[in-house]
């Protein structure tokens, strides 16, 4: 009797897969695409527009290529076991290992905050002539306010605005230069390493390619509580989270995509090497009017202000999965870390002379510390122990190490770069 009321709820609630359904899921993948459209991404990619043209657009996707691979895995962690990664790391690893491997991570959320709070503070300079320590406090003070009062559902709703906002910004951008769409499309696919290109290369990888964003991504889907005892909603999950994810990773991936080209279109067909982003702003105005400088810059801003929000939610939910505990910022942890990340960050923003080299060589040091949270979340996401059926299958396990290794692999041939 019991089994039959069983399967007769079971039935009336099965999972479908259904647009309307899938458009009301949108929000967690747009979490996570602010971190590779920020400041840190426009240093690296106006530095590799400006000084090699369409050459290094490859790079955007193969980056790209590899982040859904990475995010679908984090969220993956997620939405199967109940847990973010930094949780899971507590949870399964020796503490002496899981605290090595969270620490750098909390590490790289400074950094990372340090470049989106910087890229902000950089754009108010250019708006309002705002003294960049200034504009990094005011930042601070308005992000703070943003995650310590604000829930989840309503950040999504803030971070979607901010991605539309942006995209139309370089919508606008594109439309003013003259693309060479075929060279484009050419350099999307075909790996080239000009010369000198190797510091560069690392930080368009580092800057889209991020720790930061695995931990949040895993972190924003098990917030959600989804029933973990029904093999079909998790699922019909996942279906979701994949889908979310590849349409929130294209978006990115055309916006970076978007920065190099106008840098390209921009400043190398003119012969004229970035090295700030405040000078690409000044460039702008006599290549393309006082718009197209406006327009760039409020793009910045709102760049800058919604990754430095995911950053201080993935500094938060790092530091509280030191102590096994999940993401919440009424919960001390939570807020001790974030706090940590975003003093950090200005601290360091204080003792950096080159705002732009800041930017760029913040997002290097980033890949630095990458690999060692893919091949954590390889360990995680392969262990039947921890995933059960819904562990790696070979096929991605593969997809996964290739990923680690060319990671890896990327991260030696820049140290080769600096010693040589």
């Amino acid at each position: 009797m019991f089994k039959g009321i069983k399967n007769l709820f079971k039935g009336r609630h099965r999972p479908k897969f259904m647009a309307l359904d899938f458009i009301k899921y949108i929000g967690p993948g747009l979490l996570v695409t602010v971190g590779f459209i920020d400041p840190g991404n426009w240093a690296s990619n106006v530095a590799a527009g400006s000084s090699y043209g369409y050459k290094l657009l490859w790079m955007v996707t193969l980056s790209t290529v590899m982040l859904i691979i990475l995010q679908h895995n984090a969220a993956h962690l997620g939405i199967v076991t109940g847990y973010c990664m930094s949780e899971a790391a507590s949870k399964f690893l020796q503490p002496s290992v899981s605290k090595f491997v969270l620490i750098s991570a909390v590490l790289a959320s400074i950094l990372t905050a340090m470049a989106e709070i910087l890229g902000a503070a950089i754009a108010l300079q250019m708006l309002f002539k705002i003294p960049i320590k200034i504009g990094s406090l005011i930042t601070v003070v308005f992000v703070s306010w943003m995650l310590y009062t604000n829930s989840y559902k309503k950040l999504e709703k803030w971070i979607i605005g901010f991605v539309s906002l942006i995209g139309i910004s370089f919508i606008f951008e594109l439309s003013l230069v003259d693309v060479k769409w075929t060279e484009a499309v050419v350099s999307w696919v075909k790996p080239e390493f000009p010369p000198g290109s190797m510091p560069i290369i690392m930080s368009v990888l580092g800057a889209v390619v991020m720790p930061h964003n695995l931990f949040l991504h895993s972190e924003i889907i098990q917030s959600r509580q989804w029933n973990l005892e029904d093999e079909e909603i998790i699922v019909k999950q996942l279906n979701y989270e994949y889908f979310d994810t590849i349409f929130s990773m294209v978006i990115g991936w055309a916006i970076n995509s978007a920065m190099i080209i106008v840098a390209a279109s921009a400043f190398f067909a003119n012969h004229i090497s970035v090295t700030e982003l405040d000078q690409a702003q000044q460039m702008l105005k006599p290549l393309l009017g006082n718009a197209s400088a406006v327009v760039f810059a409020l793009a910045l801003l709102f760049a800058g202000i919604s990754s430095s929000i995911t950053a201080g939610m993935a500094g938060g939910s790092i530091f509280a999965g030191i102590y096994k505990e999940p993401y919440d910022i009424n919960d001390i942890h939570t807020r001790v870390g974030v706090g940590i990340t975003y003093i950090f960050a200005v601290l360091l923003i204080f003792f950096v002379k080159s705002p732009f080299q800041g930017l760029v060589y913040s997002q290097m040091f980033l890949s630095v510390q990458l690999p060692i949270t893919i091949f954590l979340l390889i360990y995680l996401t392969s262990s039947k122990k921890i995933m059960g059926k819904f562990a790696n299958t070979l096929l991605y396990k593969i997809l996964l190490w290739t990923t680690g290794i060319i990671v890896t692999i990327l991260n030696v041939m820049l140290l080769i770069s600096f010693v040589v």
